[in-house]
């Protein structure tokens, strides 16, 4: 907490130095956490240009890198209003159907998930709804890749049968619910773990493998794995926030602008990310991680298992009215 306040102190002296600065132009701050080989600052660059194109009035005061905190901090200063706008992850400790961005197989291809978490694709008003609810509006949804299982290397098993070939395979989840219990549905010992224990763990052989591997991870774990399995049952996602009071409170004009700017920047985004994960899954190729795609039988098989359990699951955290929404958008079937 204190770490918070101190972070919200500097952003509000940023926020008065942005006034005195230039008093012709309205400035206010744009800040993610991550550093400028991340998805999140090839956005907020985009955004800054394009919203330049379109004549605002307003500028922003980027800060980048986490020097107003990390992802979780940055997203409760955008609650509060300190921060108007960070391109963050959905912090579910504020609102406990932001479990949701978790759920299992919405998409499973790019394809489907532009076409479910892009613009027009109606998650983005799901979210929104529950964004309102705790002050803020999300303009656009950053896609970061799909999420895979890899095996550490001296495991030398691929589990691609579920749950015929998992049984005793300790398997790494994020600490959430949905996540722990998918793992043990498809058989695995799921074991809930903070991401900076992974890497020893892996390396010690503490667990045998882990979920939620975008290939950018596995590249920068690649001395440790020695299997990839296309699983792709997680996509994962982050948001472009602005605390809703602010948005709210901005000239018609400028509003329109920035959501002009925001939607030209997600085009460019969608597909910059895109290129990024195909890169990195030929960089894991190249480090001579097997890599392993599941059939259409055995992906089917998954499939099911999440529909069965994880998608009821989850109706009981965002509500019956919600999840018919997730189920109509996805195209999924009760």
């Amino acid at each position: 907490m204190k770490t918070n306040k101190l972070f919200k102190s500097v952003a509000l002296a940023a926020i008065s130095s942005c006034v005195a600065f230039n008093a012709a132009a309205e400035r206010f701050i744009l800040a993610q956490a991550y550093p400028n080989d991340h998805i999140f600052n090839f956005a907020a660059e985009t955004f800054m240009q394009e919203l330049k194109e379109t004549g605002s009035d307003y500028t922003p005061q980027y800060h980048s890198g986490g020097d107003l905190g990390d992802w979780q901090s940055q997203f409760e200063q955008a609650v509060d209003g300190v921060i108007p706008m960070t391109i963050s992850f959905g912090a579910s400790e504020f609102d406990k159907r932001l479990d949701l961005t978790w759920l299992g197989y919405v998409a499973d291809d790019w394809n489907s998930a532009k076409q479910i978490y892009g613009l027009k694709g109606g998650m983005l008003d799901i979210y929104n709804d529950i964004f309102a609810d705790i002050g803020l509006h999300a303009l656009g949804i950053v896609p970061t890749g799909f999420g895979s299982m890899a095996i550490r290397k001296g495991v030398g098993k691929v589990p691609v049968e579920f749950p015929e070939d998992t049984k005793g395979l300790k398997i790494r989840t994020v600490d959430v619910p949905v996540a722990v219990d998918r793992f043990a549905d498809w058989g695995f010992s799921a074991v809930p773990m903070p991401y900076g224990e992974l890497y020893t763990s892996l390396q010690l052989g503490v667990i045998d493998g882990r979920g939620f591997g975008p290939s950018i991870e596995i590249w920068q774990m690649r001395d440790v794995l020695e299997t990839y399995i296309l699983t792709k049952d997680y996509f994962e996602q982050g948001f472009f926030l602005v605390n809703k009071d602010w948005w709210d409170g901005l000239p018609d004009e400028e509003r329109n602008k920035m959501q002009q700017a925001a939607d030209k920047t997600m085009q460019v985004v969608w597909q910059k990310a895109e290129q990024i994960d195909a890169d990195y899954l030929e960089k894991v190729k190249g480090a001579g991680i097997k890599v392993v795609s599941l059939t259409d039988a055995q992906m089917d098989k998954a499939k099911a298992s999440i529909y069965s359990n994880e998608w009821p699951s989850m109706e009981k955290t965002v509500g019956k009215d919600i999840m018919d929404q997730v189920y109509s958008v996805s195209g999924v079937q009760k």
